[in-house]
């Protein structure tokens, strides 16, 4: 089957065996949340000796470190086959399982490109009291190999999301509780890991562009295609359990994509169209003879036709005349400038961004 016939489909199947149908550098961005091996060897109790829910599941059931192991390099060399050279791959697991992923990662050549903690907002308690409160789990963003550069990052989108602060490698964010949570006609759980779709939001708003297609491996209850197709990805899903197949369906089947004009994400400004100052004289956005002052009017210099400055002292780009100005080794000449607009000073790089727009 073709990728494209494949496209926002969850395919019913062993992990390794469907992965090897898939063509080969196909896929834009991959989320794997695979089995942790958690080696549970008794039923977790609250102290009022309620049962808690846990992962005791045949999936997550290994005989040994050996055969997760294999199990992993199998499935990790099949995801580094079918991921673009340009794409993302994201893994996430606990202590349990996250160094043996990433030894194996490494192996087998991808290149990491960070380790993300998931801070958990609302973490399930230490009933027992014998350890600390496992409050978080380990990502791991990677891309395919180490000359892998044109990855996609959407570093002002990150940015965006955090009040224009730089995203830092530490999130913080609730599990998945309440209405997100998928439960059956008896109120328990479908899944018991299902991951919250505020982590997935980040992830795929971080890594990929509309259009794209996502991949999940260990699709289970849906979360990763539930937020590709909010945010207009195509994806590919799979999973061997057809109870988990059908709540994801029904769950996927009632989402509507965000519209497209609100899926835009903040660019970078690497990428935006580059404008020239002189461009803004022969638009005349700006005219010549027009003086430019700092935001508090101590230097100035005047602008001439072919998109230089002149000052008292020399003559050069927006950015050599500020950086003289000011006596220091370097300056954005767009930022520092400002132009006179009856009595109120502006920033020349008002213009640039109206020149850009026209132009887009």
């Amino acid at each position: 089957m073709s990728i494209k016939e494949s496209r926002n489909r969850i395919i019913c199947g062993d992990t390794v065996d469907e992965l090897k149908k898939l063509k080969e550098n196909s896929v834009d961005l991959i989320f794997a949340d695979p089995p942790y091996n958690l080696q549970l060897d008794q039923d977790l109790v609250r102290p009022d000796n309620s049962k808690v829910d846990a992962v005791n599941d045949e999936w997550d059931q290994f005989s040994s470190f050996t055969e997760y192991d294999k199990f992993s390099n199998e499935w990790l060399t099949e995801v580094k086959r079918v991921l673009k050279p340009t794409g993302s791959f994201w893994v996430i697991g606990s202590y349990h399982n996250i160094f043996r992923i990433g030894y194996l990662m490494q192996n087998l050549g991808f290149w990491i490109l960070n380790d993300v903690i998931w801070q958990k907002a609302n973490p399930m308690p230490n009933f027992r009291g014998k350890r600390f409160t496992n409050a978080h789990e380990t990502l791991i963003w990677a891309s395919k190999n180490k000359e892998s550069k044109k990855y996609t990052f959407n570093y002002e989108a990150m940015k965006s999301i955090n009040e224009n602060i730089q995203m830092r490698s530490d999130w913080y964010l609730p599990i998945c509780n309440g209405g997100e949570r998928l439960k059956n006609k008896n109120g328990k759980k479908v899944h018991p890991t299902q991951k919250p779709e505020a982590l997935l939001h980040r992830i795929i708003i971080s890594s990929s562009n509309q259009g794209d297609l996502v991949l999940d491996p260990f699709f289970g209850s849906g979360t990763t295609g539930a937020v590709a197709k909010l945010l207009s990805r195509n994806f590919i899903g799979i999973e061997k359990d057809s109870n988990y197949i059908k709540h994801a369906k029904n769950r996927i089947n009632k989402i509507t994509p965000y519209e497209n004009e609100s899926l835009k994400v903040t660019a970078s400004k690497k990428a935006e169209t580059r404008i020239p100052f002189g461009w803004l004289i022969e638009r005349k956005l700006l005219e010549p003879g027009t003086l430019l002052f700092d935001q508090k009017r101590k230097f100035k210099a005047k602008v001439r036709a072919d998109g230089s400055l002149v000052s008292d002292r020399n003559t050069g780009s927006i950015h050599q005349i500020g950086a003289e100005v000011q006596e220091a080794s370097a300056c954005n000449g767009w930022t520092f400038w400002h132009f006179d607009v009856e009595g109120e000073l502006k920033p020349i790089d008002l213009l640039r961004q109206k020149l850009r727009s026209e132009l887009n």
